[in-house]
Formats: structure tokens, C-alpha cells, sequence
């Protein structure tokens, strides 16, 4: 047992009787009683209040009663802004699950925690950009997904592909969540394709926990899939181009979807190079997006593209 676990028992040993001997923690523990000394003060140094009677033992002073949880100010603030964050970046499923924790950490806290809650709630706000489209596909299986996770049991779903947008039944073993790009992605091992799959989780109609279970030694780590799949090893296309300090600002995390590798700052510019495996299709019509506040340096194929991309538009705009 190492000493956290060893101080969470004595704590409630010494709760369970009214004089707790020190040879009894000793024994119960098969420690020393020095060993039983140090214990206890680092108890009272942490703010559990309790006695000795030389002779005698330990004991818990009259009146005071332990909560299941304690958290100071700045603890219970973290845990409201994590509040936040869980109502708009996860699904029903957790955001349920988390407000019922939170209910149950506002039950144990002081009342002058309780006030500052109430005021900071009003202060912070976790704002998305788009709401999520939740009537055809609830995106409700978090907490199912977490449990097979933990206790390492097959998953059963329906899920709609999205290149052909028709439904197949999955058997999967799954191996890690993971959130990026304001959506939350399953990591499973596919049972139909014999290899990993990585499913949105907004694609997935119905999903049941069975009672068969899987290796998890056998698969490979989230981690370890993570930089196995989504490293881009070979990039096969360079891009430099030349952004208006005015709209760089607005690239936030754009930038490094697309493979970037140097940003230098000259003057009221900002100059960028990606390296990616994209079509440039898919690269030049991002920069369109961008307008007049965006050069291209290189390569030529690239400022072709996008005259003709331009001229398409003013095509369709003067008909």
C-alpha cells in the first residue's frame, strides 16, 4: 500500500473509534511506529484536526465531521469552468453525467464557496461558433463508449459511412476518444475490416455495450495509433505563401491542419510554409478564401489554380 492510500485508511480507522492506539495502526499496517508518528502529523498538517492522550491514542476531535469531498476556491472554480467546457464540447451522455457530479461537489462545499460559484457562473462562457445538428444523430454514447473502455467490452453499432452515407453494423473493440476539430472520434479495432477505424462519433445511429470481452494487450495504444495515422511521414507538396498581418491573426489553428512548418513576421506580413499530402485542390481553395490578402510564392501550379478558381467565380457571378 503506498502512504496516500496508507493515510486515507488511517483517517477512517481513527473515524471508526472513539481512541485509535498507535500500536494498532501500527499493526494493522505492519509499519513502525515512527512510521505511524509521521503519519498522523502529516494528517494535522493537512487540516484534519486531530488529539492525543498521552498513553492512550489518537483521536478525532468532537464536532468535526469529514465531508466525502473537499475542495478549496480555486479547485471548485477549476471544476466549474470544466463544467463549461463539458456542456458545449461533449456529448448528452457526459454533459448528464457531469452536471449530476457537480451537483454533488456543491453539496459539500462551505457556503462562502457556494457564493463564489454562484457569482463566477455568471462570468464564464464557453461560446461554439456553430450547435451541433442533434436531432437525426443524438451523438449520445460517450459514457457507453468510456465504459467498454474501462472494462474492455465489445461495442455494437450502427454507423453511417460518410463517403457512401449507408449504414453498416459494427462489431468493435475499442481503444481511445479523442477530440479535435469540434468533434469527438472513436479509435476501435473494426471486427467487419479486420483493422483499425477511426468513427466520428456524430455518425453513429444506435450503439450497445456487450457482455463479450477483448484483449486490450493485443491492440495497439490510443497514443500509439494517434502518431501512427494522423503523422503525415511523407509529405508530398511544399507551399509558401504570403499573409496580410491584418488577416494572419484570424489563421488560429488553421495553419497547422495544413502542414505548417516556418512562420517568419516581416514588415506587415507574415510569411508561411506548409508542407502537406493534401490535393492542392483542396489547399488552393482554402486560400481563396483569404482573397487580396494573400501571395503566393511558390509553386507556380499553385497561382494557376487559383486564377482559374478566380475565373470560375467571375464566370458564375456574371451570368
Amino acid at each position: 500500500m503506498n502512504r496516500i492510500d496508507r493515510l486515507s485508511a488511517i483517517l477512517i480507522q481513527l473515524q471508526g473509534k472513539k481512541i485509535v492506539k498507535a500500536a494498532e495502526i501500527a499493526e494493522r499496517f505492519n509499519i513502525s511506529l515512527r512510521t505511524v508518528y509521521r503519519d498522523v502529523k502529516a494528517l494535522q498538517e493537512s487540516g484534519v484536526p486531530i488529539g492525543a492522550e498521552a498513553g492512550t491514542g489518537y483521536y478525532i476531535v468532537e464536532g468535526y465531521h469529514l465531508p466525502p469531498v473537499m475542495f478549496n476556491r480555486e479547485e471548485a472554480a477549476a471544476l466549474l469552468t470544466g463544467e463549461k467546457l463539458m456542456q458545449q464540447l461533449s456529448d448528452r451522455s457526459n454533459r448528464q453525467q457531469f452536471s449530476s457530479a457537480m451537483q454533488k461537489i456543491r453539496a459539500v462545499l462551505r457556503g462562502s464557496e457556494k457564493d463564489f460559484l454562484e457569482v463566477l457562473d455568471e462570468n464564464i462562457a464557453v461560446v461554439r461558433h456553430y450547435t451541433p445538428q442533434e436531432d437525426e444523430f443524438p451523438n449520445r454514447f460517450l459514457s457507453d463508449i468510456q465504459h467498454a473502455l474501462g472494462k474492455q467490452l465489445v461495442l455494437q453499432m450502427e454507423y453511417r459511412a460518410a463517403h457512401t452515407n449507408e449504414f453498416t453494423k459494427r462489431e468493435i473493440e475499442p481503444i481511445g476518444i479523442y477530440y479535435s476539430h469540434s468533434t469527438w472520434y472513436l479509435i476501435a479495432w473494426c471486427r467487419l475490416r479486420n483493422d483499425y477505424r477511426n468513427f466520428r462519433t456524430d455518425r453513429i445511429r444506435n450503439m450497445q455495450v456487450t457482455g463479450s470481452s477483448y484483449d486490450k494487450s493485443k491492440h495497439i495504444s490510443l497514443q500509439e495509433y494517434l502518431e501512427r495515422y494522423n503523422a503525415d511521414p511523407d509529405p508530398t507538396h511544399t507551399y509558401k505563401v504570403c499573409f496580410s498581418l491584418r488577416v494572419a491573426r484570424y489563421l488560429g489553428s488553421q495553419k497547422y491542419y495544413y502542414g505548417l512548418v516556418e512562420e517568419k513576421t516581416e514588415d506587415q506580413q507574415v510569411m508561411y510554409t506548409f508542407m502537406n499530402s493534401y490535393p492542392m485542390e483542396y489547399f488552393a481553395r482554402w486560400i481563396l478564401m483569404w482573397g487580396s490578402d494573400v501571395t503566393i510564392i511558390s509553386p507556380d501550379e499553385l497561382t494557376l489554380r487559383m486564377k482559374e478558381l478566380t475565373l470560375e467565380l467571375k464566370a458564375h457571378y456574371e451570368v
